[in-house]
């Protein structure tokens, strides 16, 4: 069950309050009680001294004369009881004797020896009422208990409303948010009338909206492209198939369609083996880093693989650089097959193919590692996108129909695999597509010493 935040912020405002009036309200009592118990002792402490003076002074057949001296002294004093009784027990002197009766007063009870001509002692009985001062505290207790019940009433509901009216941005965004469809294209939270701290929020959800419709629309492309590439060679494998199925053939003939249908069928099963390497790419498979001590020597296995149609294509290859590193050398392997099958195509013919091997100099920095081709160059508004999935700058450039559009996605997807980036540079005179691979590395070769070079053309 999920707590609301509105009602847990007035709750605790709430008790807050209350814990704070309450605490107010309980000094002031205490200092209040204090003053007036203070008050009380100063006062009968007061009187005591001087009943205990005109007592002491008083002459024996004086009584009468101390007796006024004391009405003197009790005179205006209410709240004052006297009883003075000699050694015998006998009341000599009687002041407001109802008050003496009655119990909880602040009493006083002193022996007061009289002059040398007296030889006993009288006893005195002082009482001060103190009903005044206990009505005031308990009239003053109801009355800050009251204050203090009502104080945080008040300043819980004030609280409560405060919250509600605070937390009205964030009823609004869940509005906004509501009315965000799957496919509401471009439509984003508005943040312009919302306060300052939900603005970062804001922003990362815009952000995260934003991330979404990028993956769906290339999902969505990725669907029709995934599709169109498999229609074009099934519907020819069905075609050839319904027309060889028309009427009898010669052995040579159907062993011709059945060849051309093996090539479609290789075909296809590329783009799926493709596409299910990407899948797993995304889904973070795990790699088989080993320490490649020559990324040179690596990149000539790659040419020499591709030695036949380089030759074909009458070029030529240098390998400049070289560095170690550790890696997933089969994923390398593939990465750099895909950059140089790629460049073969697009290479003017008996120029040259250049594998670069750059180390960077920043420490545990990376190294590029890139195949440039002499040709025509790629626009620039394609080159951010030529690591899409089936994308292709230009369909009409020669042998575009003959590669589906994932071996540069492929190359991308081995570099993220490594934590690293692939990039492409075209500057009019040919293309330059590599990898940015991060890592500690074992060491540096000379970067421009080892070199590799084969002239295809000459050998061809």
């Amino acid at each position: 069950m999920t707590a609301s935040l509105g009602g847990a912020l007035s709750r605790w405002l709430a008790v807050q309050t209350v814990l704070g009036l309450g605490g107010v309200c309980a000094a002031v009592y205490l200092v209040i009680a204090l003053t007036l118990a203070q008050r009380q002792e100063e006062s009968i402490a007061s009187k005591e001294r001087a009943v205990a003076e005109v007592l002491a002074g008083h002459r024996q057949g004086h009584e009468t004369q101390a007796g006024h001296m004391l009405d003197d002294m009790l005179a205006g004093h209410g709240e004052l009881a006297l009883r003075v009784t000699d050694a015998r027990g006998e009341i000599v002197y009687l002041r407001n004797p109802a008050l003496l009766a009655s119990q909880g007063q602040v009493r006083r009870s002193i022996e007061v020896n009289g002059p040398p001509e007296r030889p006993h002692a009288v006893f005195a009985t002082l009482v001060l009422d103190t009903r005044a001062d206990d009505a005031l505290l308990r009239r003053l207790g109801w009355t800050l208990l009251i204050a203090a019940l009502a104080g945080a009433a008040t300043v819980s509901l004030g609280a409560f409303w405060r919250v509600r009216r605070g937390l009205s941005p964030l009823r609004q965004l869940v509005a906004q948010t509501a009315g965000i469809a799957a496919r509401s294209g471009g439509r984003r939270l508005d943040g312009s009338a919302q306060p300052t701290e939900l603005q970062p929020l804001i922003g990362q959800f815009n952000a995260l909206l934003d991330r979404v419709a990028d993956a769906h629309g290339q999902l969505e492309a990725f669907n029709a492209d995934a599709a169109h590439e498999l229609n074009t060679p099934l519907a020819t494998l069905i075609s050839s198939c319904e027309l060889a199925l028309r009427r009898s053939r010669g052995e040579e003939e159907l062993r011709e369609t059945l060849a051309s249908n093996l090539e479609d069928l290789r075909r296809l099963a590329g783009i799926v083996a493709d596409m299910l390497f990407l899948s797993q790419a995304d889904r973070g498979t795990a790699l088989r880093s080993e320490n490649v001590v020559s990324l040179a020597a690596l990149a000539g296995e790659v040419l020499e693989f591709h030695e036949a149609a380089l030759q074909e294509s009458g070029l030529r290859t240098a390998i400049d650089g070289d560095a170690s590193l550790a890696v997933d050398a089969r994923l390398l392997r593939r990465a750099l097959s895909n950059i140089v099958g790629n460049a073969t195509r697009y290479a003017v013919p008996g120029s040259i193919l250049q594998v670069r091997i750059v180390p960077e100099p920043a420490p545990g920095g990376s190294v590029r590692m890139s195949v440039r081709n002499e040709g025509e160059g790629i626009a620039a508004e394609h080159l951010p996108r030529i690591f899409d999935r089936f994308y292709r700058a230009d369909s009409a450039r020669p042998q575009a129909d003959r590669n589906h559009g994932l071996g540069l996605s492929i190359v991308a997807a081995i570099a993220r695999m490594h934590g690293g980036e692939a990039y492409a540079v075209s500057d009019g005179a040919g293309v330059e597509i590599g990898l940015r691979l991060p890592g500690e590395q074992a060491g540096h070769g000379p970067v421009s010493s080892w070199a590799h070079a084969r002239d295809a053309a000459a050998t061809a």
